[in-house]
């Protein structure tokens, strides 16, 4: 680890294994755009560059402590490890809330709430077993679909696809959630 970059010392670290994410290459934001798609007849103007190099301690401690915004790939070789619902709205506790008592509803009894950049985001990690990613979007649409029952939609769902291979990653957490 660099001498000039110092873990976060906000929260508990943030043991990034138990999410099972793909740590094989990783994404940095830039403040242009670094590319631009065409896929299923949209455009896509990518702000994250991949990196091809192995996810370090280094790098996530920069994340943590806000010198880079780091990204990783839902994707593993065609499968998916995580479901992810990204809520960026205005009552995030009302969002834990209701989502808990719907995942236990729904029988989900493994998931994982953390904070994201600003204090209204969060982000609920639902491990899966090495799901397709059409099997993968079913299921995080069907808990959408139920959970916009009780909330205004006011959140992502990834992975999603039919978006590009390039924007089903997402931001890794800063810290735990504690309601």
């Amino acid at each position: 680890m660099s001498s000039t970059t110092k873990p976060s010392t906000k929260e508990p670290h943030i043991d990034f294994d138990t999410l099972s994410l793909n740590g094989s290459h990783y994404y940095v934001k830039r403040r242009s755009i670094v590319e631009k798609i065409t896929f299923e007849h949209r455009t896509f103007y990518v702000k994250f560059e991949r990196i091809d190099e192995t996810l370090t301690e280094t790098v996530v401690s920069q994340h943590l402590n806000r010198q880079y915004t780091i990204a990783v790939a839902l994707l593993d070789h065609g499968r998916i490890n995580n479901l992810v619902l990204e809520y960026r709205g205005g009552k995030p506790a009302r969002f834990y809330h209701t989502s808990k008592h719907l995942l236990h509803t729904l029988q989900i009894e493994d998931y994982q709430y953390y904070k994201g950049k600003k204090s209204n985001y969060l982000q609920l990690f639902i491990p899966v077993d090495a799901l397709s990613l059409t099997e993968a979007d079913d299921m995080i649409q069907k808990i959408s679909d139920e959970l916009q029952m009780r909330l205004t939609k006011e959140w992502k769902c990834f992975p999603d696809k039919s978006l590009p291979e390039c924007y089903n990653i997402i931001t890794l957490p800063y810290q735990k959630y504690k309601p």
